[in-house]
């Protein structure tokens, strides 16, 4: 029987995760999870295979989660469901201990599919992942800028370019303004942009953006 608890801050995506999973042969809901701190509780209580994590939920969320949840328990598995496409966070989720990425676009059987599949100790990811990944390991030259960006660095980008404030960004993130200002200062360098605006266009040039950046 592979266990499975969703972690996700929206009941009614809970609920119809659960709907997909009910009476599947193998596969039992084993707790939920409404936030980050929650998620880690259920990480630390143990218990189950599988965690369905969505990357956007309220205090401790994102990459910086899967590293956590990896670094307390190693062998647990975590399957990633999000509105995020892949070109946004697919890559960095698998190197931080992700074994699957699924957007929230997909078909009901996917996600069953994926479930299977970690539970058999393989990953779920897309082809166009795959080669993202194995690029990784081959000479760096002419890279993207925004694949230079850390991991909170490029979480700050993504709140930047959807019209987030430098106040609303430290609120989110649970940082000190001073330490999001620097993120800020660091992105543009590595960017060679000289405002914001530019890493909007940036953003929208390469997909990078899951919502439309509020007016200003």
């Amino acid at each position: 029987m592979t266990r499975v608890v969703i972690a996700d801050d929206h009941a009614i995506v809970r609920e119809g995760i659960k709907r997909i999973l009910d009476g599947q042969e193998g596969i039992e809901i084993a707790g939920e999870a409404t936030n980050g701190h929650e998620a880690l509780e259920r990480v630390r209580g143990g218990g189950f295979d599988i965690l369905l994590l969505d990357l956007s939920m309220p205090g401790r969320s994102g990459i910086e989660l899967i590293k956590q949840v990896k670094d307390e328990s190693p062998k647990l598995r975590v399957l990633v469901l999000t509105m995020h496409e892949e070109d946004q966070y697919a890559v960095r989720a698998i190197r931080a201990g992700a074994s699957g990425y699924l957007t929230k676009e997909s078909a009901p059987g996917q996600l069953v599919s994926a479930i299977r599949r970690l539970a058999e100790g393989r990953l779920y990811i897309s082809a166009n992942v795959a080669e993202q990944l194995a690029l990784d390991v081959q000479p760096r030259g002419g890279e993207e800028p925004h694949r230079h960006l850390s991991d909170r660095e490029f979480e700050v980008f993504q709140l930047l370019v959807s019209g987030r404030s430098i106040s609303e960004i430290a609120g989110q993130l649970h940082l000190s303004v001073k330490t999001v200002s620097t993120h800020k200062t660091r992105i543009l360098q590595k960017m060679s942009a000289s405002s914001v605006a530019d890493l909007v266009r940036y953003a929208i040039h390469h997909h990078l953006t899951a919502e439309p950046p509020a007016k200003a």
